[in-house]
């Protein structure tokens, strides 16, 4: 069968799912249209054609090449497509977004016709997709005296690219659809159980408010109803776009209600309308940031005071609200862009400059941030290259700076890491480009986001990032058609592209399945280093890092560098002393709790910076409070470690590292080697003095402190989904923590989970020992419901089986996993057993094995969200409730939740992930000579 005809089968197969045909990716594909274009007789030659122009992605796929080549030809006369004229080659190079469109582009432009060369300059003056290499051909032939390449940086010098770019429109008409009352999951937008379609994205859409068809129904008919408005998405009551999948839900929502990004590229839209109650989810509105899009923090409902100013609360101690207006579906609206305010017909609702700053403004003008990056790098490189000033056409970089205020540690970081700034020592709200040391993309979002590379025309990463890393734990349970379709050739590309690979495209070392998180840890050797990593849980313990959508990540590869604001920071510090029968999880979950209760409901981590002075923890059980701010709602957290700590910390890493190097995971450039000598070097500094542990100022601002008394903690504490919640946008929120007497040793639980970035070596150590406690008073161990058992990484296994605690688990287990023999289907039903599963996410994921539905789940995992753990039956919501490590392992054994008398007897002897404050003050002298 032909290639064509292969395609041909593919698109009827697709018409059967309502779809379209899939774009054109492969140049051997691509090749066979060409050649039925140059047919005249050719009975495909129509369709050929129609794929050629509006069915080939751009940027640099194998297609985007070959399609890009012979435009090139057309343009040169040396081809002849009576359906083509030159101009409208060149008006479709213009939509290729770069990579082979600009290297043709160049050369028609630097070319010996004039006619031809003038015509692709004032192409190229659209342009802004250029990398070093091709900068530096125009750079050459401008210093080679080439009239055209001169006018060409004179145009890039005076930003043109932008600034003859339509002005946004004043008002800005839209239509209210309420997506959902509550905090909105991502995974309502893009299910993880769909990932293996995001790169596709048509058929990814399809999954939309998880297949909800009535619903999907239902925006399209209000879309009918108001064809000249824009739909604007939101979530009543609660916070758009809380969760992991960010890129892929904008994608989907972009899709549903946004704007075609180019009539000749398919199913990429831009510029959607977003909104939350109370907010929008930081890594979700920089995703709308990526297309240009508008995200608004619509404040519609309000707490109620009281006349004396007091705190109104329900029963409960949460705070009643008010609704100020009201946006139900079909809620008419205007925005107004000039004055930057929000109307119902006349009447002023609200300001929202926070959704219309100079920056975000460019974003939609230019139809999402890359354009804006790229473009300040371009104007800067050609008013460098003609030796003019670079003139002010974009908004500055806001900075903000108070004189004799110290720094946060989250201040000091940027400040060290930042580019472009006047030099002044900057403060939260400051909105900066840094450079990034570490990024990581994990393999459920990077198709995504070796498409953006695609997109933007990166071949290689930039050499201003330490180290990259391209998981496989997401799609570690279950190695199904799907996965063995889309996994090895992410590996590929990404290995190709200089990144450190779980699998190897020539299968050099054993596939590694590894969760990201916890290999990105390792890989962090500098408690002064910026990540980015593809996922909401990319919150490491040294460092700071930052959860973010594909596209960031793909930016973050290609420039090494992000932009953000500064963000503000809470203080966390502890006091007393934590119980012997307590788990370092409780004090994770009391954190939350205490501070809800002190703020009056108020989630003040919501969007900041967690600077949590942990001190005397290790990096690998510190991550289990730093991952978890992800369900506080923050924006990232920062630990602040002692000496010693820190020291044993890289220590550890840089082992690990070189596991890794003996696996011969290494790349050509010695990532591996280099980080090690990275860790060398810090260790070195903190050693000898030149350059102690990161620590705040003194005198710095927080925008609030809080102190975790550990005094209080007694009990182990759950988050709890609270499925039957009357009202609807408090359920599945993570802020309802409960101690383990509210269950009175009477809630039934059908499966345990212990996984899988949340735990440590030291939780599957609890594990084992419990096994031993409890076979030694009860004789044996018999499991009511089944446990799960899931290992961050294969190191832990290894040592785990060098201890000895491996074989107590193996003696309990009916299944433990086989790396040559990989589950080919997900599990959907479980025995009350022990299940010892490969390293990677599992059931935290979501995205390929399950509980069973309606089953009430406890897990250590981060997930409570609706259908993420468990999905819902007609007769039972599924519910999963979160917790430590001894509290599920014992919840599987009884079949339900444990006393604490019967917590107490099964962790008697056993030492738990202990705690102790440190006893020193974590923070330095203001204009220290270390400040940053």
């Amino acid at each position: 069968m032909s290639r064509y005809s292969e395609y041909l089968e593919e698109i009827e197969k697709r018409k059967g799912q309502g779809l379209h045909p899939k774009p054109v990716d492969s140049a051997e594909l691509l090749k066979v249209l060409i050649d039925q274009i140059k047919d005249g007789n050719n009975e495909h030659r129509a369709e050929s054609l129609d794929f050629f122009i509006y069915n080939v992605l751009p940027g640099t796929t194998n297609a985007a090449r070959g399609k890009a080549d012979y435009l090139k030809y057309i343009i040169l006369g040396l081809e002849t497509v009576k359906e083509i004229s030159p101009e409208f080659a060149f008006e479709q190079l213009s939509h290729m977004k770069g990579g082979p469109s600009i290297d043709v582009l160049l050369d028609l432009a630097l070319g010996s016709d004039e006619s031809i060369a003038k015509k692709a300059a004032e192409v190229m003056k659209t342009q802004v997709f250029l990398y070093e290499a091709d900068m530096e051909r125009i750079k050459v032939a401008h210093e080679n005296g080439s009239d055209l390449a001169t006018d060409l940086l004179k145009s890039y010098a005076e930003a043109e690219f932008f600034t003859k770019l339509p002005e946004l429109e004043e008002e800005v008409k839209i239509v209210t659809f309420v997506a959902g009352i509550g905090d909105i999951s991502t995974d309502l937008l893009s299910p993880g159980g769909d990932a293996h379609s995001r790169s596709d994205r048509e058929l990814h859409g399809q999954c939309m408010f998880e297949h909800n068809k009535e619903q999907q129904k239902a925006l399209l008919a209000l879309q009918a109803q108001h064809p000249d408005k824009r739909v604007m998405l939101l979530a009543e009551k609660g916070t758009m776009g809380v969760g992991s999948s960010r890129m892929s839900g904008v994608n989907n929502v972009a899709l549903w209600i946004g704007k075609k990004a180019s009539k000749y590229v398919p199913f990429i839209n831009i510029a959607p309308v977003i909104a939350g109650t109370n907010g929008i989810s930081p890594i979700f509105l920089t995703t709308v940031g990526v297309t240009g899009g508008i995200g608004l923090d619509l404040k519609n409902w309000i707490k109620t005071y009281d006349a004396d100013g007091k705190l109104i609360v329900d029963e409960d101690g949460d705070a009643i609200l008010k609704q100020l207006y009201s946006v139900d579906t079909g809620t008419v609206l205007t925005i107004n862009t000039k004055e930057k305010k929000l109307y119902n017909g006349d009447k002023e609702l609200m300001d929202i400059s926070s959704a219309y700053t100079p920056q975000k403004m460019e974003f939609m003008k230019a139809g999402g941030s890359y354009a804006i990056v790229f473009g300040k790098k371009l104007q800067t490189f050609a008013a460098n290259t003609l030796g003019v000033p670079v003139l002010k056409v974009f908004a500055p970089s806001q900075e903000i700076s108070h004189k004799g205020q110290g720094l946060t540690a989250v201040e000091k970081i940027f400040n060290k890491n930042a580019v472009g700034t006047s030099g002044a020592t900057l403060h939260a709200g400051s909105y900066v480009r840094v450079e990034v040391n570490i990024v990581g993309s994990q393999d459920t979002t990077g198709l995504m986001t070796s498409q953006e590379l695609e997109m933007m025309a990166a071949k290689v990463i930039s050499p201003i990032v330490d180290g990259g890393y391209q998981s496989g734990c997401h799609t570690a349970s279950v190695w199904d058609d799907k996965s063995k379709e889309n996994i090895p050739r992410l590996m590929k590309f990404m290995n190709d592209f200089g990144l450190i690979t779980a699998r190897h495209p020539d299968h050099k070392y054993k596939p590694m399945t590894d969760v990201i998180h916890k290999v990105l840890n390792d890989l962090t050797v500098d408690d002064w280093a910026i990540i980015i990593g593809g996922d909401s849980h990319t919150r490491m313990s040294k460092g700071v890092a930052f959860g973010a959508d594909s596209g960031t990540v793909a930016l973050a590869l290609a420039t090494g560098e992000a932009s953000m604001p500064i963000p503000e920071s809470v203080k966390v510090t502890f006091k007393g002393e934590m119980k012997p029968h307590m788990d370092f999880r409780d004090v994770v979950h009391a954190t939350q709790s205490q501070m809800l209760k002190k703020f009056g409901g108020e989630n003040v981590f919501q969007s900041r910076i967690i600077e949590v002075h942990i001190g005397t923890l290790l990096a690998d059980q510190a991550f289990t409070f730093t991952d978890w701010t992800a369900e506080m709602k923050a924006k990232a957290s920062i630990c602040i470690s002692e000496p010693e700590t820190l020291i044993q910390s890289l220590e550890i890493a840089k082992s690990r590292i070189q596991i890794m190097i003996d696996k011969e995971m290494d790349n050509e450039p010695q990532v591996l080697q280099g980080l090690i000598d990275l860790a060398n070097k810090r260790i070195k500094e903190i050693e000898t003095g030149e350059k102690p542990p990161l620590t705040p100022d003194d005198n710095a601002k927080y925008h609030a402190e809080f102190e975790v008394d550990l005094d209080i903690i007694d009990e182990p504490m759950i988050a709890d989904p609270d499925v039957h919640n009357e009202d609807v946008s408090k359920r599945y929120t993570h802020d309802t923590i409960r101690e383990l007497s509210f269950y009175e040793g009477k809630k039934h639980i059908d499966l345990g989970f212990v996984g899988s970035c949340m735990v440590h070596k030291g939780d599957i150590k609890i594990v084992s020992k419990m096994l031993k406690n409890l076979e030694e008073l009860n004789g044996e161990v018999v499991f009511k419901a089944p446990l799960v058992l899931t290992a961050p990484t294969y190191n832990i296994i290894d040592e785990l089986k060098e201890e000895g605690d491996w074989e107590m688990l193996q003696k309990y287990s009916g299944f433990e996993f086989d790396d040559n023999k990989p589950k080919p289907i997900a599990r959907l039903e479980y025995d009350n057993i022990l299940y010892l599963e490969r390293p990677g996410c599992n059931l935290c994921m979501g995205n390929q094995e399950k509980a069973e539905n309606g089953d009430t789940v406890m897990a250590t995992s981060t997930r409570l969200f609706q259908g993420r753990v468990v999905k819902d039956t007609d007769r039972k919501k599924g519910e999963s409730l979160l917790a430590s490590t001894p509290v599920v392992v014992l919840s599987a054994i009884l079949g339900r939740t444990p006393t604490i008398e019967e917590y107490k007897a099964a962790v008697k002897g056993i030492t738990l992930t202990q705690f102790a404050p440190p006893i020193n003050k974590m923070t330095s002298k203001p204009g220290h000579l270390l400040t940053f």
